[in-house]
């Protein structure tokens, strides 16, 4: 009797440990270092939560970007988006058209959205 009951804690220890394996791997946040890591270019957001902010990662850099909720003709639409940098020291390569590649990357995802960039990023931009 006891070593079926062994076997049943080993089984479901193994079962437990695949499900935390298979967590890690699917975690965004795990992806989102790499591709800060290898300099790609990763976009973590969840569009169904307002409240939630935008991460991507551009050539080691990482953004972060606050959603605003307004109005459009029809609906309610996330209509501004602030953009800042976590570390201003990662600006460092970055050109104007890489900006505006992350323009329209996050002008892909939300179309209304009016993008303003914060300091030190709105002085390369003038």
């Amino acid at each position: 009797m006891i070593v079926i009951l062994f076997r049943i804690l080993i089984v479901f220890a193994l079962a437990l440990l695949v499900y935390t394996w298979v967590q890690y791997y699917r975690n965004p946040l795990r992806k989102l270092r790499i591709a800060k890591a290898e300099g790609d270019f990763y976009f973590l957001d969840d569009p169904n939560n307002s409240k939630k902010n935008v991460l991507f990662v551009y050539k080691g850099c990482l953004f972060e970007g606050e959603k605003y909720v307004g109005t459009t003709e029809d609906s309610f639409e996330v209509v501004d988006i602030h953009v800042t940098v976590k570390d201003p020291l990662e600006l460092s390569g970055l050109r104007r058209d890489d900006l505006y590649f992350l323009e329209e990357e996050i002008l892909i995802r939300y179309p209304f959205a009016k993008i303003e960039w914060k300091h030190p990023i709105s002085k390369l931009l003038i």
